[in-house]
């Protein structure tokens, strides 16, 4: 007995911080299945190319960016039976993150691209719209307890700029004093550049660039933890 074939794709959760808005990477798709709907880009993985390289390979097509110059890594894995109208279809999703990315141009299967704010996504094709909050749920999670946020900044930051990426990202306001007890007594979180900038407004705050540190101690649990002022 033989076993049955199905076909391969890597899609891409690819998150920014534009206007201080959490925003997602969607390609309106130029062709059926799904013609004119928006979806996370994404492509069948060539037979040359292993999972990593395929991801790789869409993340430049679609933004521009070579791996390495952003935070990549494999989110999980999608294969009901029915999720692609064409055939049986696997897909390995990824996250990506990175600082205010560019415009975005679209690939050789979609109309255009855009970056959308991810509370204004409405419905997606294909099963995008789980992958995509599986996306948010663990970019969210991972703040909590690595490093994770700064993947959201630029090479020098200041503290109130990561408050912000966890504001923004979190969805809920935080006390700017606690928060900076916090991110400064995690060892190895943050390394003091020696600089300082007044691009925050006020006088010349500390600018700071990723540590060592991959998992954060102590953690930053989003439920009270940071000293949050207001829900969202």
């Amino acid at each position: 007995m033989g076993y049955p074939v199905f076909a391969v794709t890597a899609d891409l959760v690819v998150l920014t911080i534009r206007a201080d808005r959490l925003c997602v990477l969607l390609v309106k798709r130029g062709e059926s299945p799904y013609l004119g709907r928006w979806a996370l880009p994404g492509g069948f993985v060539l037979p040359s190319e292993d999972l990593d390289a395929a991801a790789a390979r869409e993340l430049e097509e679609e933004t521009g960016l070579a791996v390495g110059t952003v935070h990549l890594e494999q989110l999980r894995s999608y294969g009901a039976p029915g999720r692609d109208p064409r055939q049986r279809v696997v897909t390995v999703a990824y996250l990506a993150l990175a600082p205010d990315l560019p415009v975005p141009s679209a690939g050789t299967d979609a109309a255009f691209a855009s970056w959308v704010p991810v509370e204004e996504v409405a419905e997606l094709a294909f099963d995008h719209a789980v992958i995509l909050g599986d996306g948010v749920e663990r970019a969210r999670a991972k703040l909590e307890y690595t490093s994770l946020g700064t993947a959201f900044c630029g090479a020098e930051f200041t503290v109130a700029e990561l408050r912000r990426v966890y504001e923004v990202v979190w969805g809920k306001e935080l006390d700017p004093r606690n928060f900076h007890r916090k991110v400064t007594g995690a060892g190895e979180f943050l390394v003091a550049t020696g600089g300082s900038t007044t691009r925050d407004g006020g006088r010349p705050a500390q600018l700071y660039r990723r540590g060592a540190a991959v998992a954060l101690y102590p953690p930053m649990p989003r439920s009270g933890v940071v000293g949050a002022r207001a829900g969202g």
